[in-house]
């Protein structure tokens, strides 16, 4: 599995660059068959919350520390375990979950956070400022060795805690405990989707008895969100029991939830054809064409908050200047995306109309410039033509994935469109593998467009624009693939850091994708759905902005 962070720590975003469907964790929605479970299992009844739910995962690459978690797997457990400041709805919006309120200062580089009252770890444990002082000083602390760190750069004092030999209890400068309902935190720069970032696995807090031993305290967590840890046996369950002293937003509908450790997708699909498992949160690839239509298994299929794009280096012969943006957007309206969905990938997709994703705050459908993804062959050929005049057009079109990735089909959908659109040679690029490609794409060897994949840890539009689009981020130094440059795109992407109020920061993100629109540093194809299924006599299965079970609503 790929996660934004997880795969990319440094920009905390995914660059799940030429894997299309193979990404793990494509979810969210709700069920096209069954939706929130059949009309004869929506009774309420004395069993519906103690009944145990049990649900797919595979073991976790690391230990259960916040800080330290960099794998879906993990993930879906730590956020039960924990809560944070914030949390967000299905379809992005912030939700205050510990946090009273966080509030900006005048240029959002300084935020005043408050907590509400009588917060407890599920031991009893008082939570405080301090207590997220310490965390987030612990998390981004190099001397700690913790896999999430990076995205606690933007705050002030985080470049002096980058050694690996200083102290393990440094802390962060930029935090300042006012008193034990209040903490500052002072930025190293504006940034308004600082209050959807605390909403990040990174930033949730950890007790005090946690730091006597960190990675024992992993192994055994005691927490402050909806589900207690009753036992983990390693590869093969992680059992979780509702915490009573829990308070936030997502109290428990059900007597537990228990994650069945798999190493075969198809066995666990098999296991909720059979009544053996409540609910799959992703279809194995060999039951995408049928499992929709399956008697007696809920079937989802929904958008989700994963990007798929292809992206033609900037560099790349014909593609510079003013032809390449003539090009790109030729190739753009050749790409017949509601066909290849369709045909290919058994309408597990659903068409982009934006740079970020359905559940992301600020997600639009009617952005300027978005008829450039139109499937339009007349006017796709007219704009070749108009590149042709400025310098003929030579050779191949390629676009590259691995043979690893169970892209075939789809990149050949891609292809064949362009080249039935435009009349030219356009081929799949085979690499042999996914660790061969990325590196190809990282060291700018590739010399073909290939096929990329973005979704951020946190729903906001800087998680996605940013990061794979603003100048900082080329040269290696991002997701900036393409090695795409724009001055007009960088301004509205600072100005948007500057705003105090989340509708003025989105209407810049707007403008700059309408940039993008223009640019096409990348070609949008699709965001990825989600694909589940659960048993007929599960009830209230939905999913989160990450596409992730509401495993504290599921009852059956």
């Amino acid at each position: 599995m790929f996660h934004p962070r997880f795969s990319h720590p440094s920009a905390h975003v995914t660059a799940a660059v030429a894997s299309i469907a193979a990404l793990g964790m494509l979810l969210a929605g709700c069920g096209t068959s069954g939706g929130t479970g059949s009309p004869s299992a929506q009774g309420s009844s004395s069993t519906a919350t103690t009944s145990v739910i049990t649900v797919n995962n595979v073991e976790p690459s690391a230990n259960l520390l916040p800080g330290n978690t960099n794998d879906m797997a993990g993930w879906k457990v730590v956020t039960q375990l924990f809560e944070g400041l914030v949390t967000f709805s299905d379809d992005g919006e912030l939700i205050y979950a510990e946090a009273e309120s966080i509030t900006p200062n005048s240029d959002a580089s300084q935020y005043t956070i408050t907590l509400r009252d009588g917060l407890r770890f599920s031991d009893g444990q008082k939570i405080t400022a301090q207590t997220y002082a310490k965390a987030w000083s612990f998390a981004a602390n190099a001397a700690n060795g913790q896999l999430g760190a990076a995205i606690f750069s933007t705050i002030q004092g985080y470049d002096a805690l980058q050694d690996t030999n200083g102290g393990n209890d440094a802390q962060l400068s930029g935090l300042k405990v006012v008193d034990d309902h209040t903490l500052q935190v002072t930025l190293n720069a504006p940034d308004s989707s600082f209050p959807y970032k605390v909403g990040d696995v990174a930033f949730l807090p950890i007790p005090e008895s946690a730091y006597a031993d960190a990675n024992a305290f992993g192994e055994h967590p005691i927490g402050n969100g909806p589900y207690m840890l009753k036992q983990w046996d390693h590869d093969s369950s992680i059992q979780l029991v509702p915490n009573p002293k829990y308070t936030g937003p997502r109290t428990p509908k059900n007597g537990g939830v228990t994650f069945e450790l798999y190493t075969d997708v198809q066995t666990a699909y098999a296991d909720v054809e059979s009544g053996n498992l409540d609910v799959i949160d992703t279809i194995p690839t060999s039951a995408l064409a049928t499992y929709q239509h399956e008697n007696g298994i809920q079937a989802f299929n929904k958008p989700g908050p994963a990007f798929r794009s292809f992206t033609i280096p900037q560099k790349l012969k014909h593609f510079s200047g003013e032809e390449g943006r003539l090009r790109r957007a030729a190739i753009s309206h050749a790409v017949n995306r509601a066909n290849i969905i369709e045909k290919v990938m058994y309408g597990t997709a659903t068409v982009a109309t934006d740079f970020t994703a359905p559940t992301i705050a600020g997600y639009s459908k009617s952005l300027k410039g978005a008829d450039v993804l139109d499937y339009n062959t007349e006017t796709a050929r007219k704009l070749w033509s108009q590149a042709d005049a400025i310098s003929p057009w030579s050779g191949t079109f390629r676009l590259a994935y691995s043979a690893d990735s169970g892209d075939k089909q789809r990149v050949e959908g891609i292809t064949n469109s362009i080249k039935n659109a435009l009349g030219i040679d356009a081929q799949p690029y085979i690499i042999p593998t996914q660790k061969e490609l990325s590196s190809a794409i990282h060291d700018r060897t590739i010399n073909a467009a290939f096929l990329q994949g973005l979704q951020s840890d946190y729903p906001y539009p800087e998680g996605y624009l940013m990061q794979a689009y603003d100048s900082s981020a080329a040269d290696g130094k991002g997701l900036n693939n393409g090695d795409y440059r724009s001055t007009a795109f960088d301004k509205l992407i600072d100005d948007a850091a500057r705003q105090t109020n989340v509708d003025d920061a989105i209407s810049y993100y707007h403008q700059a994708e309408e940039v993008l629109f223009k640019d096409l540093p990348v070609i949008p194809l699709w965001y990825a759905n989600v694909t589940a299924a659960a048993g007929e006599h599960v009830q209230h299965v939905g999913f989160n902005y990450m596409g992730v079970p509401k495993y504290n609503e599921i009852t059956k």
